[in-house]
């Protein structure tokens, strides 16, 4: 086995707090736009969610994904069934 250089400490432990503050930035955007874009609708307005929601248009053919229908100047979280 070749030798290896001893760990940085610092530096490891400087790229984890970095790494910590890129998951918490995209935390954050997440939790913002989840009150007025539905977290289950992808990039082509398809419906990712394995449930049931109001805004799904059914009327796809099989297999596809269901059409989202909402409009993204609403909050989503009240169309959601539990």
């Amino acid at each position: 086995m070749p030798d290896q250089k001893p760990m940085d400490k610092k530096r490891y432990q400087a790229s984890i707090a970095r790494l910590g503050d890129i998951f918490r930035s995209i935390n954050d955007t997440a939790k913002e736009v989840s009150t007025w874009r539905c977290p289950y609708k992808n990039a082509k307005d398809r419906c990712t969610a394995k449930f049931g929601c109001r805004n799904q248009d059914h009327s796809v053919p099989d297999g596809e994904l269901f059409i989202c229908t909402g409009s993204d100047d609403l909050d989503y979280r009240s169309a959601w069934e539990v």
